[in-house]
């Protein structure tokens, strides 16, 4: 197994640890971050968020860099991504962070997505890779995850907080790329059915 692929399944590893520190008890320790209070715990999810983020880029940066692409990577990176995101929106709309809306179009767009991309693996016999537009989608997602777990700091661009503007970016491109995929692999419904 490559240096990449022990990236994607280190970032898996994290997602566990990620959900809980959100559910340690808040009550017990809070810590100064600009002038605001974060509780520890969410303060440590947000670095372990981070890091396992970071992953993300530093896995495909390696695989393209060292020629270590394999279909395990193409396959599962993505996935340990979107299971990353999806656990930290699921926790922010439990914690009264994120509306439930907008987490159901995030998931239902991952799923289709995941759908489509096993529709082109059995009928084309390969692997979809990220464009352009999901990646944006998937940056735009963990940055509005990072600033809704460090929100407490009171981080605002002219009196909007800085992670509610990034939430309806990811929005926006979450449903763009979704649609972008769905029309590139059009040709793949005539086949499937």
């Amino acid at each position: 197994m490559n240096i990449a692929n022990k990236l994607t399944l280190f970032r898996i590893c994290m997602i566990p640890v990620f959900i809980g520190l959100l559910y340690w008890p808040t009550s017990m320790h809070s810590v100064e971050v600009l002038g605001a209070s974060i509780p520890t715990n969410q303060l440590l999810a947000a670095i372990v968020f981070a890091v396992a983020s970071f992953t993300d880029f530093l896995d495909g940066f390696l695989a393209r860099k060292y020629n270590l692409v394999t279909v395990f990577g193409e396959f599962f990176d993505p996935m340990a991504d979107k299971l990353l995101v999806l656990s930290a929106f699921i926790l922010l709309v439990a914690m009264g962070k994120v509306p439930a809306w907008v987490a159901i179009i995030i998931i239902s767009r991952e799923l289709l997505v995941t759908g489509l991309r096993v529709l082109l693996a059995k009928y084309q016999g390969s692997v979809m890779a990220a464009a352009l537009p999901g990646k944006i989608k998937t940056f735009s997602q963990m940055f509005a995850i990072l600033f809704f777990l460090l929100e407490d700091a009171g981080f605002v661009l002219v009196s909007i907080p800085i992670a509610t503007l990034l939430l309806y970016i990811c929005l926006f491109f979450t449903v763009y790329s979704g649609i972008d995929y769905f029309y590139h692999a059009r040709h793949i419904f005539g086949a499937a059915m």
